[in-house]
C-alpha cells in the first residue's frame, strides 16, 4: 500500500496550503484558471503518511473549438510535471497523481489530455504508458539569457529588420492600461480565430495574467495602434512566452511579430531572467517557419516528448498506432 494520499481539489477555498514556486502549478494560477470562463481548475496533492503536502501538479481543461469533428469539446491540459518536496520519490509521486488526474478527466468526458514541458525527455515514461498515454517527438525552444546579450545572438538579417521597424515609427513596451489590454485581447482574438489550433482564453484570463506580480503583458504599436502582443509569464527565475499574435497581414513590412518577440527577450534579460522559454512553438512537422522564426533568435532547440491521452478507446488506439517508436 504506497504510502502517500491523493487528493483532488476543484474550488480554490478548499486548497491547503501549498508552496508557489513553480507558477504553472501555484494557487495562483488555480484562482486565475478557476475565475477564467470556459476554464476549470484541478489540483492533485500528495500527502504523506503524517499528513504533510509533499507534492502537487495542476490540471486544467479549457473549452476547444475547430474547423474539423468534433467541432466542440473539452481538452485537458498540464504544464510540466507539477512541484515537491525536497527528498521525496519525484516519480512514483507523480504516478500517483497522474492516475488521480487521468481518472478524473476521463470521468469529466474531456476528449483528450496533454502533458508539456517536461523537465527531462523520458520523466514519467512507465506511468504514462501504463495510463494509456501515447508520445510524440516535439520539439521545444529555450533561450539562455545569462551567457551574453542577447543582441550578440542576432543574426545581422534579423538585427537590419529590427532597426528598420525601429526608423519607421514602430516602438514596444508592457502594456499600462486596462484599454491598451483589450485591445490586445481583440487583435489576438483575431489573430487566432482562423487558426486549426485555436487557442483563445477568455479576456477576463488574460486580464488576470496582466494583474498578477508573475505576468507581463508586452505591446508592439505603430502611430499609437496596438499591431502586435504577448503574454509572458515568469516562474523559478526563468520567463515564458505563452500567447503571441500581431496583425501580420496590413503590417507585415513593420515585423510585428518579431518586434514583439524581440521585446519579451530584451526585457526578460535586462530583469535578470536566466531563459525565456517559447511554450508553443507549432506543430512537429520537419519543416514549421514559425519555430524557424523563433529559433532565428538564437534559441536552442531541445526534444522533448509530448504525451496525449485521448479518451475514445479506439482514436487513443490508432493515434498511439501512428506515433508508436
Amino acid at each position: 500500500m504506497s504510502q502517500y494520499k491523493i487528493q483532488l481539489y476543484t474550488k480554490g477555498s478548499k486548497l491547503p496550503e501549498l508552496s508557489a514556486g513553480n507558477f504553472f502549478h501555484s494557487p495562483e494560477l488555480f484562482h486565475i484558471l478557476e475565475n477564467s470562463s470556459g476554464q476549470r481548475p484541478y489540483m492533485a496533492v500528495a500527502f504523506d503518511e503524517n499528513g504533510k503536502v509533499v507534492a502537487h501538479m495542476l490540471a486544467f481543461t479549457r473549452r476547444r473549438n475547430t474547423w474539423i469533428p468534433p467541432f466542440l469539446y473539452t481538452q485537458g491540459r498540464i504544464f510540466g510535471e507539477g512541484e515537491y518536496a525536497v527528498d521525496t520519490d519525484k516519480e512514483i509521486i507523480f504516478g500517483l497523481m497522474l492516475h488521480e488526474l487521468t481518472r478524473k478527466l476521463r470521468r469529466k468526458l474531456c476528449f483528450y489530455i496533454e502533458f508539456s514541458d517536461l523537465s527531462l525527455k523520458m520523466f514519467g515514461y512507465r506511468f504514462f504508458r501504463a495510463e494509456g498515454y501515447f508520445p510524440v517527438n516535439w520539439q521545444e525552444v529555450h533561450n539562455s539569457l545569462h551567457s551574453m546579450p542577447p543582441i550578440e545572438r542576432l543574426s545581422e538579417k534579423t538585427k537590419e529588420r529590427i532597426r528598420k521597424s525601429y526608423r519607421a515609427g514602430v516602438t514596444m513596451r508592457e502594456a499600462k492600461t486596462d484599454e491598451e489590454v483589450h485591445s490586445f485581447y481583440q487583435m489576438m482574438n483575431g489573430f487566432y480565430r482562423m487558426k486549426l489550433r485555436r487557442i483563445i482564453p477568455a479576456e477576463n484570463h488574460i486580464r488576470q495574467l496582466y494583474n498578477s506580480d508573475n505576468g507581463r503583458i508586452f505591446i508592439t504599436l505603430y502611430k499609437e495602434k496596438v499591431i502586435g502582443g504577448c503574454v509572458c509569464v515568469f516562474s523559478e527565475g526563468n520567463a515564458y512566452l505563452w500567447y503571441l499574435a500581431s496583425r501580420r497581414k496590413r503590417y507585415a513590412l513593420l515585423h510585428p511579430n518579431l518586434m514583439t518577440v524581440w521585446e519579451a527577450i530584451n526585457w526578460s534579460w535586462k530583469h535578470n531572467y536566466a531563459h525565456i522559454c517559447f511554450l508553443d512553438v507549432g506543430l512537429p512537422f520537419r519543416k514549421n517557419p514559425f519555430r524557424d522564426f523563433i529559433l532565428s533568435f538564437g534559441g536552442k532547440p531541445i526534444g522533448k516528448y509530448r504525451w496525449f491521452r485521448f479518451n475514445v478507446n479506439w482514436i487513443n488506439k490508432i493515434m498511439g498506432y501512428i506515433y508508436r517508436e
